[in-house]
């Protein structure tokens, strides 16, 4: 699988997409990068989303989402502990027959 491009050059690509000269098509500007047109026009989806022209999740949105489920998931297993835990414990006062 080949290494994703730094954030610093996808930006660098998306500002030059986004301030061509009338012209310049963006299939272009991908073939100078050395990229694919498709990443190109990805790359310009998703800094739309982000700029917040676009609806859509957001990277700090999907991370933030990605760490509240994981938190959730903990929740969860520990309120399972706990209900086991009491049922146990209240077996375990049960007077004896």
């Amino acid at each position: 699988m080949p290494r994703p491009f730094p954030a610093e050059f996808r930006e660098d690509v998306v500002r030059v997409a986004r301030n061509r000269e009338p012209g310049v098509t963006l299939s272009q500007i991908a073939k100078d990068f050395g990229i694919h047109e498709m990443t190109l026009n990805k790359w310009m989806r998703k800094a739309d989303v982000e700029d917040g022209n676009r609806p859509g999740v957001t990277a700090s949105e999907s991370s933030e989402l990605r760490e509240l489920r994981r938190r959730n998931r903990l929740l969860a297993q520990e309120n399972e502990v706990l209900r086991r835990a009491a049922a146990y414990l209240s077996q375990a006062n049960l007077p004896g027959k």
